[in-house]
């Protein structure tokens, strides 16, 4: 695990033993989660913990927030040098209709916005719906 020990270190974060394993975790699926799939991956573990340790990683800049449309926050790791930037950070998310994952689409940015004068934009969110890769292979 000193892999995932650097990149915690890297963002700031005290490695401990729930840090590593929802790092892992996250690292290895490819779609976002929400708190309640993370607790019921890691059901032994206690709610607080696995809530204080998003949290952390929000803040930190190692995951970011996805509203997409569900009415359920979801959770994915940043990619590297993210700084959650409106200007310079944001991407598309695909919501699939069928399977219901929701995939961050990193290669597909979200251009700038030219807001009306007096207007400051504070989050963007662009979710696209329909069938992913996968459900459209079946």
């Amino acid at each position: 695990m000193e892999g995932f020990e650097q990149i915690l270190q890297n963002n700031h974060i005290k490695p401990t033993a729930m840090r590593l394993l929802v790092l892992q975790f996250l690292l290895n699926k490819r779609t976002a989660l929400s708190l309640s799939q993370l607790e019921n991956y890691f059901d032994n573990a206690d709610r607080t913990t696995i809530f204080r340790t998003i949290k952390t990683f929000v803040e930190k800049g190692l995951v970011h927030q996805i509203d997409d449309g569900t009415g359920v926050t979801k959770y994915a790791l940043c990619e590297e040098n993210c700084e959650c930037e409106i200007e310079t950070d944001l991407h598309l998310h695909f919501r699939c209709s069928k399977c219901k994952e929701t995939t961050c689409l990193t290669e597909h940015r979200i251009p700038h916005i030219n807001l009306p004068k007096g207007y400051t934009a504070e989050n963007i969110n662009l979710v696209v719906k329909g069938i992913c890769e996968n459900c459209n292979q079946e």
